[in-house]
């Protein structure tokens, strides 16, 4: 699977969706906050985070017995990149809509 396509997939759930967008406006946070902010388990979040860590969205570093967690922009310009290299084909389609509603009205 392509680096592109483990983002995608990593993302493609809502709580790891969730957690990665609590790292993005909070910075590193210790395990124990990611818990308390999700309403599931410690080892259901344990496993969120391993599956974002393997796609590279998001670093672990220990500070003593804890493990803090933060988002990777590295890893989140990657999927940045491909939406933006995207842009072209959306705004030309949605171009397109716009003048077959204009038309439509008319």
């Amino acid at each position: 699977m392509t680096p592109l396509l483990k983002s995608f997939s990593a993302l493609s759930d809502g709580t790891r969706m969730a957690i990665v967008e609590q790292l993005m406006e909070h910075g590193e946070l210790p395990a124990g906050d990611l818990v308390r902010g999700s309403g599931i388990t410690a080892p259901a979040v344990s496993r969120h985070l391993k599956v974002l860590r393997e796609a590279g969205l998001v670093a672990q570093r220990a500070d003593g017995t804890r493990r803090l967690y933060s988002a990777r922009p590295e890893g989140l310009k990657l999927i940045a990149d491909w939406t933006i290299s995207r842009q072209s084909f959306w705004q030309s389609s949605l171009d397109r809509l716009e003048a077959a509603l204009k038309e439509e009205m008319e």
